[in-house]
């Protein structure tokens, strides 16, 4: 058993520390051995039968990032921050992306195909007859906020300040990145980096409502 690198009270912490810093210091970056932390925590983030629906766009072009500036609300965090990261779904994901993970399943797993039919079987008939109404591109959506939460959380951990941004314009991320023709669609965007040191926003207390409001127990 690994012992745990972070103590309870440490990790809740460091969840208050966090918030969605408006305003980055531009001139403080990550260092790139915890960018490859952070990296890694997109890699190894959960989904739904494993599919990964999803490809992480990092931005590190300061003119691409000016581009993405003015349809991004005008957010500076945009241009301001360390990283910025672009989640982006894959688009109508279909059988064919099943029997490609399938095949990864075996390269990693040393497991033959054929052993592996029965799951496919599975997550394709899932695709065409799902247990409830089913919109692929919503479903691979929600894949991908599991993907943001393990990111940001994973950078509250080692001190990286984050935002969460639906504030953009999908259809002109695309077409600035390029996404169409690779068959992925921005659904959101975190900036990553360290907070400015008058941002005003990070000693507001959080607003939450009580404990016992939003968490029952079913004994």
């Amino acid at each position: 058993m690994i012992a745990a690198t972070f103590t309870p009270e440490q990790v809740l912490e460091q969840l208050n520390w966090r918030y969605a810093t408006k305003k980055f210091d531009p001139s403080k970056k990550i260092p790139e051995a915890v960018w490859k932390v952070l990296e890694q925590s997109l890699v190894l983030a959960p989904s739904s039968f494993g599919l990964q629906p999803w490809k992480f766009i990092v931005v590190r072009n300061p003119q691409i990032r000016e581009q993405l500036l003015e349809h991004s609300w005008g957010q500076k965090q945009v241009v301001e921050a360390s990283h910025l990261v672009v989640f982006a779904i894959k688009k109508d994901l279909n059988e064919s992306d099943v029997d490609r993970y399938v095949q990864r399943m075996s390269e990693v797993q040393q497991v033959p195909v054929e052993n592996l039919q029965k799951f496919a079987n599975v997550v394709k008939g899932f695709m065409k007859q799902p247990p409830y109404p089913l919109d692929i591109n919503d479903w691979s959506t929600r894949q991908t906020y599991i993907a943001l939460g393990q990111y940001m959380t994973c950078a509250a951990m080692l001190g990286i300040d984050t935002c969460p941004m639906e504030g953009f314009v999908p259809d002109k991320y695309d077409e600035v990145l390029g996404l169409p023709a690779q068959g992925y669609k921005a659904v959101v965007v975190c900036p990553a980096g360290y907070r400015a040191a008058d941002d005003k926003y990070a000693t507001n207390p959080k607003v939450r409502y009580p404990t016992e409001y939003v968490v029952d127990y079913i004994d």
